[in-house]
C-alpha cells in the first residue's frame, strides 16, 4: 500500500528537520498536530536542496543538483517519488495547492548558488532571498491558511518579510562559513575582509525592520500555526540580539549561537505569552 511509504517518507522528512536544525524543529513540535508533517515535507526539500549546493563538495554538484531537479518534476507530475523527501514533499504541494511559481523560485535561487559568489546591487540581493527564503515562508503559509485565500492575501507579507528576516540573519551568523569555505559574500555594498560596526548596525537594522513587519503577520496567524512562528521567530530575535552585541570582527571569525539553555528559557516565556493570549 502507498500509505506505508507515504509515512516511511514522513518519517525521514521529519528526521531531516531535527537533524539538521534542532532549534527549527523544536519551533515545529510546537505546531497544530494537524500540520506539523506537512512543515517538515517542506522543510526535508528545501533542506535537501541547500546541501547540495553547499556541502557536497567531493561530487559535481551540478549533475546532482539537475538529477534532483528532475526528480522534482517527475515527483510534482506524477504524484509520487521513489526519493521519500520528494514523495513528501509533492504531497504537500498537492494537499494545499502550492503554486509551482514558488518551488521553481525557489530552485532558481538554489541554483545560483552553484556558480554565483558575490551579490553587487540590492536587486540581485533581493531577488535571491525571495527564492531562497521568502519563498519558503509563502510554501508555509500555504499549510496554516488551509485553503483560505483571503487569510493567505492578508499575511503575504508578514510571512515572506518573516522568510526575509531568518535568512539574513542566518547569513550574519554564517558570516566565516559562507566567506572562507564557499567564497560567498551575499550582502551587497559590503567589504567582509572589513567589516566594521557601522556596516554590521545597517545590517541588523534592515533585518530589525524585517522582524517588525513579520510580527504583525504572527499575532494575526491561525491559532495552529501561531505558537510554533512566534517561537520561531523569538528565537532569531534572539540571536539577532546575540549578533548585535557581538564585535564585527568576532563575527567574522566565530560562529554565534544560542545555548541550549537560553532556548528552553526562550520556549518557556513563548508558552506563559502564548497561554496568556499576549502575542
Amino acid at each position: 500500500m502507498k500509505s506505508n511509504f507515504d509515512n516511511v517518507s514522513f518519517d525521514c522528512s521529519a528526521k531531516v528537520t531535527k537533524a539538521y536544525s534542532t532549534s527549527f524543529s523544536s519551533a515545529v513540535k510546537m505546531l497544530a498536530p494537524s500540520i506539523r508533517q506537512d512543515i517538515y515535507n517542506i522543510y526535508g526539500f528545501v533542506r535537501f536542496a541547500d546541501e547540495i549546493v553547499d556541502s557536497f563538495h567531493d561530487y559535481d554538484k551540478e549533475i546532482l543538483f539537475a538529477q534532483f531537479e528532475n526528480d522534482l518534476a517527475l515527483a510534482l507530475s506524477q504524484k509520487i517519488s521513489l526519493n521519500p523527501i520528494l514523495n513528501s514533499f509533492q504531497h504537500t504541494v498537492h494537499n494545499y495547492n502550492i503554486p509551482n511559481e514558488l518551488i521553481e523560485a525557489f530552485m532558481k535561487s538554489m541554483k545560483l548558488d552553484l556558480h554565483k559568489t558575490k551579490y553587487n546591487t540590492v536587486e540581485e540581493y533581493n531577488e535571491y532571498i525571495y527564492g531562497s527564503a521568502d519563498v519558503v515562508g509563502l510554501m508555509c503559509l500555504k499549510v496554516f491558511v488551509n485553503g483560505n485565500d483571503k487569510k493567505f492575501i492578508e499575511l503575504k507579507d508578514s510571512a515572506m518579510r518573516l522568510g526575509s528576516a531568518f535568512q539574513k540573519v542566518n547569513f550574519l551568523r554564517d558570516l566565516k562559513a559562507d566567506f572562507e569555505d564557499l567564497s560567498r559574500t551575499y550582502f551587497p555594498n559590503t567589504d567582509l575582509n572589513q567589516l566594521d560596526e557601522q556596516s554590521k548596525q545597517e545590517i541588523i537594522a534592515d533585518i530589525e525592520s524585517d522582524f517588525e513587519a513579520a510580527f504583525e503577520g504572527i499575532k494575526n496567524l491561525p491559532l495552529e500555526a501561531k505558537f510554533g512562528v512566534y517561537t520561531a521567530y523569538r528565537y532569531y530575535r534572539k540571536l539577532l540580539i546575540k549578533l548585535q552585541k557581538t564585535p564585527s570582527l568576532e563575527i567574522k571569525n566565530t560562529r554565534i549561537r544560542v545555548s541550549d539553555y537560553q532556548k528552553v528559557e526562550l520556549l518557556a516565556r513563548c508558552y506563559v505569552k502564548y497561554r496568556l493570549n499576549i502575542i
